[in-house]
């Protein structure tokens, strides 16, 4: 399968702490990432969290696609939160917030490992990406002073 790695580093104004609590919460994804409109299904287990997020995606701005995705959710103290996206279509895609104290804030690098059928790797990508840099921006506003 075709795969990539996109990553992404910034500084958000809150402690590691603040951050892991914002990133382990499912409902937070909703917003977080752009095109996810929707959480449903939350399990909590001793060290995981699994959740169906659904991700709308628009084509010539009328057309609609709502893709439900099943995500799994795993913390590791206040250094990393990490996960694994399973989507329609046999795309795949392993995530990891790496979280390191920055003065009062964090340095949160955000990367992502995506695995694709042939054919729909660059469509992803771009799509992650995209999510990607956005999230950053509302990670900032959402966690700033």
């Amino acid at each position: 399968m075709p795969d990539t790695e996109l990553s992404h580093a910034f500084t958000v104004a809150a402690p590691p702490a603040d951050v892991v609590a914002h990133l382990a919460e499912p409902a937070n994804y909703v917003g977080l990432s752009p095109l996810v409109v929707r959480v449903r299904d939350v399990a909590r287990e001793e060290g995981l969290t699994r959740y169906t997020a659904v991700e709308r995606f628009r084509f010539f701005g009328f057309l609609r696609h709502d893709n439900p995705i099943v995500v799994t959710l795993r913390i590791s103290g206040e250094q990393a939160v990490h996960g694994d996206v399973v989507s329609p279509g046999g795309v795949r895609m392993g995530y990891r917030f790496d979280l390191e104290p920055d003065g009062d804030g964090t340095r949160v690098t955000d990367t992502l490992r995506l695995h694709t059928p042939p054919g729909l790797l660059r469509f992803a990508a771009s799509r992650a990406r995209a999510v990607q840099l956005a999230r950053a921006g509302v990670l900032r506003e959402r966690l700033g002073p």
